[in-house]
């Protein structure tokens, strides 16, 4: 065992690996649960590709096959409907994984310099993961998932110059039909996942470069905790947790799959997208048809997309304010953030009509 142990050290060096982590520390101070959000998407993210490629070996992309293969996976396949509940659910915890974790480093400021690059890249990993979420909520071809991608890609076709020619590359065409799907697939299974593999190498790298951050008043030598195996088994124990909640959801609360789309069929009453994208369309009913001359579902969008760049913005614009203002209206800016998405989400589900 010591002479293997040996030869795969000299071509396979481990062992610096295992060195560097533990070297590598983290800050330890009252905010210190907040770490832990970044590994749970990145969990959820590994749940998700196990699970997609099980799904993928029955699954055919086609308007009329797509629906009948997740049945068939739902009701024939052994254990099919639980890994596609956990496919399902675990979407949507990633996704409230992601967001949380956005929003805990930008509450902390943890993209002050030189984590720009860092925040950034953690802002392209949201937007991806928002991207997995809406492609693949059409996949099953059930009739919810057809017309909210129906409402879904028409607030894209209302962004000014760029919105139409979008929305038809996202749907194959004027309407949503059969090529919509393939492209949705394709989107879904091959270049989303490159993409955030991608993304997220660049992202972790700048992680380990920079390490992470404390936050604005914490004192410069915090206590530090070692990454190795400290942190490791806090947060294995988080996703163990996680993990359990997972499965108890897609083993208790099954995800139903509803009926076949029809695509001359009326739409249902109280269609909405996605909890993640419900705010932006509930916007839509509470505004005039005009505003100051522009329509008002384009002055939504171009509001909410100015209030995103700000976002993403914020390390340049934190920077560039006057120090004893800039904390303040920085957490105002991403409370009132949370507060209007959380309300306008809230009263989407309250008042479906």
């Amino acid at each position: 065992m010591s002479r293997l142990r040996d030869w795969i050290a000299s071509r396979a060096p481990f062992g610096d690996f295992v060195d560097f982590l533990r070297h590598k520390s983290v800050p330890a101070h009252h905010h210190s649960l907040w770490y832990y959000f970044g590994g749970l998407a990145l969990l959820l993210f590994v749940v998700q590709l196990l699970t997609g490629v099980l799904l993928l070996l029955y699954y055919r992309p086609t308007p009329d096959a797509a629906f009948e293969s997740v049945r068939f996976v739902m009701a024939q396949v052994p254990f099919g409907w639980l890994i596609r509940s956990v496919h399902a659910w675990g979407a949507n915890l990633m996704i409230f994984a992601v967001f949380v974790h956005l929003f805990s480093v930008f509450f902390t400021r943890g993209y002050r310099r030189p984590r720009e690059l860092t925040w950034l890249s953690g802002c392209a990993l949201l937007i991806l993961t928002l991207g997995f979420g809406f492609s693949g909520y059409l996949l099953p071809w059930n009739e919810l998932a057809y017309f909210a991608t129906k409402v879904g890609t028409e607030i894209v076709g209302v962004v000014p110059f760029v919105g139409h020619p979008v929305l038809v590359f996202l749907r194959g065409g004027p309407d949503v039909t059969g090529a919509t799907l393939t492209r949705f697939f394709g989107f879904h299974v091959a270049l989303l996942p490159l993409a955030t593999a991608l993304v997220l190498l660049v992202h972790l790298l700048l992680v380990q470069v920079h390490g992470i951050s404390a936050p604005i008043g914490e004192p410069r030598e915090a206590r530090q905790v070692p990454f190795y195996p400290n942190f490791v088994l806090r947060e294995s124990i988080v996703w163990v947790i996680a993990l359990a909640i997972l499965v108890g959801l897609a083993t208790f609360l099954p995800w139903e799959l509803g009926t076949k789309a029809e695509m001359l069929a009326p739409a249902p009453e109280g269609i909405r997208p996605e909890w993640y994208f419900t705010f932006l369309s509930q916007s839509f009913k509470y505004l005039p048809p005009t505003i100051l001359g522009v329509e008002g579902e384009r002055a939504a969008v171009l509001a909410v997309g100015a209030v995103a760049v700000v976002f993403f913005m914020i390390p340049l614009l934190d920077s560039a304010a006057r120090r004893e203002r800039r904390s303040a209206a920085v957490t105002a800016f991403g409370a009132a953030i949370i507060l209007y998405m959380m309300v306008l989400t809230a009263l989407a589900y309250l008042r479906p009509y």
